[in-house]
Formats: C-alpha cells, sequence, structure tokens
C-alpha cells in the first residue's frame, strides 16, 4: 500500500512546528530570565550593603568595649602598684618598729643596770654623804636652789643697764638670766625691765611674756643688744614692777642685776619699798626680792662706794622682802 506524498509532507511540517515552537520556548525563557537578573542583582546588593553596616555597627561596639577593657585593666595595674607600694612601706615601718623595740629594750636593760649600780652605790654611803644627801632633799622639799626660794609663777628681771654693766658684765648678765631661767622649767609669765622701769619689749608693756622655748630664746637674743639709760638705782624698777603686776593669785619674784647704787638715801629705798610691797599678818610680803650684784666697780681702777652701797641696799631689800642676795666674785664670763 503506497503512502501518498501529500502524507508525508503533512506529517514532516507538523514535526517542524513542534520543534520551531519548542525553540521558541526555549528562546522566550531566555529573554524573560535575562530581563529579571538585574533586578535579583541590585536586591542582593543592598543587603549585603546592609549587612556591611551590621558588621561595622558591631566592630565599632566591640572597639568600644576592647577600650573599656583596656581601661579597667590599666586601673588594674595601677592598684596593682598601689598595693605593692604600700606592702613595701608597712614592711619598712615593721622593720624600723622592730629596730625601735630592740633599742629600747637595750636601753631597759642599761636603765636597769644602771639602776641597780646606784642602788647599791646608795647602799655603801657613808653617814656623812647620807646626811648631806638628807640635807639637800630637804631643800628640794622647801622649794629652794642654792638658798633661793624658786616657787613662783612668775619671775620679773630688773636689770641695771648702765655703762659699766654693758661694758664689762653683760655677758655675764645674759648667762645668769639664762641659768635663772634654767631654774624654773614652766613659769606662767616673765619680764624683763631695766631699773629705770623701761620695758626691754615694749610691745608686751604692761602684759606678761608668755614662757615658751622660743619666747626664752629671743630674751636672750634681744638682751645681748639692749641699751638703754639707767641712772644705777632699782627704786623705780621694783616700784613700777610691783605696782603693775601684782595680783592676790600670783606668786612673783623680782630678780634685781646691779653693780652700784647712786641714789641718795639707801633708806629712802627701802622705806619706799615697804611701803608698796607690803606684808601681811603672817609677815609675808606680796611679791620676793632677789638681788645678784656683778662686782665691776671693785676694779682696781674703778673702787667706788656706790658697789657697797648697792651690796648693801640688796641685802636689806631681799631679807625684807623674802629673797635671797648672791654677790658674784667675778664680773667676767669664765
Amino acid at each position: 500500500m503506497k503512502t501518498s506524498r501529500r502524507e508525508v509532507e503533512g506529517i514532516s511540517l507538523s514535526f517542524l512546528d513542534v520543534i520551531s515552537c519548542g525553540f521558541g520556548a526555549i528562546i522566550l525563557m531566555l529573554v524573560l530570565t535575562k530581563v529579571f537578573e538585574p533586578i535579583i542583582f541590585e536586591e542582593s546588593l543592598k543587603n549585603l550593603q546592609s549587612y556591611l553596616v551590621s558588621l561595622q555597627q558591631e566592630l565599632e561596639e566591640i572597639r568600644g568595649e576592647t577600650t573599656t577593657l583596656n581601661r579597667d585593666l590599666v586601673r588594674k595595674e595601677d592598684k596593682k602598684e598601689e598595693e605593692i607600694n604600700r606592702l613595701t612601706r608597712l614592711k619598712a615601718d615593721l622593720a624600723a618598729l622592730r629596730s625601735s623595740y630592740e633599742a629600747t629594750r637595750d636601753e631597759t636593760q642599761l636603765d636597769n643596770i644602771i639602776e641597780g649600780r646606784l642602788a647599791t652605790a646608795k647602799q655603801t654611803l657613808t653617814e656623812e654623804m647620807a646626811r648631806l644627801l638628807a640635807e639637800f632633799q630637804e631643800q628640794q622639799s622647801n622649794n629652794t636652789i642654792g638658798g633661793i626660794p624658786v616657787d613662783s609663777e612668775y619671775v620679773i628681771f630688773i636689770i641695771d643697764t648702765s655703762g659699766s654693766m654693758r661694758e664689762f658684765a653683760w655677758p655675764l648678765v645674759i648667762q645668769k638670766v639664762q641659768e635663772t631661767l634654767a631654774v624654773y622649767p614652766r613659769l606662767k609669765g616673765i619680764q624683763i625691765m631695766n631699773d629705770q622701769g623701761d620695758y626691754m619689749f615694749s610691745q608686751y608693756a604692761g602684759n606678761w611674756i608668755t614662757d615658751t622655748a622660743a619666747r626664752r630664746d629671743a630674751i636672750l637674743d634681744r638682751l645681748a643688744g639692749w641699751n638703754a639709760f639707767s641712772n644705777s638705782s632699782p627704786e623705780q624698777g621694783i616700784i613700777r614692777a610691783i605696782s603693775t603686776f601684782y595680783r592676790p593669785d600670783r606668786k612673783i619674784s623680782l630678780y634685781v642685776f646691779g653693780d652700784d647704787f647712786n641714789g641718795r638715801s639707801i633708806r629712802a629705798v627701802v622705806e619706799a619699798v615697804d611701803r608698796i610691797n607690803m606684808a601681811d599678818e603672817t609677815g609675808e610680803r606680796l611679791v620676793r626680792i632677789h638681788g645678784i650684784g656683778f662686782p665691776v666697780i671693785f676694779q682696781e681702777a674703778r673702787r667706788s662706794d656706790s658697789a657697797f652701797r648697792f651690796a648693801h641696799l640688796m641685802r636689806v631689800l631681799c631679807e625684807r622682802n623674802g629673797g635671797t642676795f648672791v654677790g658674784l666674785n667675778d664680773y667676767r664670763l669664765l
């Protein structure tokens, strides 16, 4: 049976149509794919940029945390160094305390040895030594040193500032002031005047100088250069001192330093002092008056009765006013 040519051609055309349609579909798919690719790429790029920004923010946060951690680490290191330094200081203090303790223990042992030797020495005292010791202790209990009562709480120096004293005896005057103050470890007040009643410290006129170590040094320093007019008569200085500073609740001692007396009458001075430094019913005076005589005028070239008159005046004044007169055997500083 023969197939007709028309039938064969019809089949071939149908196959070609199918193939053509398939290629067309493939081409259409390719075209559609190419059209939508840029949109997909653009969206991917935006996502990547957003992710990158997020990573940068995380990086900044990590950097901030790192800075904080580094700062905390530095602080801890500093604190550690401070603790080490403190520990070092404490160790040094401990070593110093141990050394001081050892030294104190050694001194205590030495003191005990010395006390033991003193006790042994006391046990071996002769009767004469024991008697002298008892007399000394009695003097101490009576608040006297060298026969001079030292029970006063206030001290006033009345110093002859005449040319003879300034020229020959002044270094010894300064020494005697220092020694007198040393007898009184603690006073309620001090004052320095000359025999005319003039104050060495004008800013303290009428007031007490507070007793401190610095004030005592200042007194001695100022005394070294003090130069004031004097008529070599202690009457004015004594009367001004008593009238200005005496109070019923004050124990006051006057120390009169001089080398001669040029006043007209010893009796007149004694009576003037008696009137102001009155005695109570027990015979005790308002203030004590002590005297120290400097033998300047006893030089061969300067012999004068004024030196004897000063010694006589001060012996009478000291005896009548509860004090002691001390005549020095030399006016030079040894």
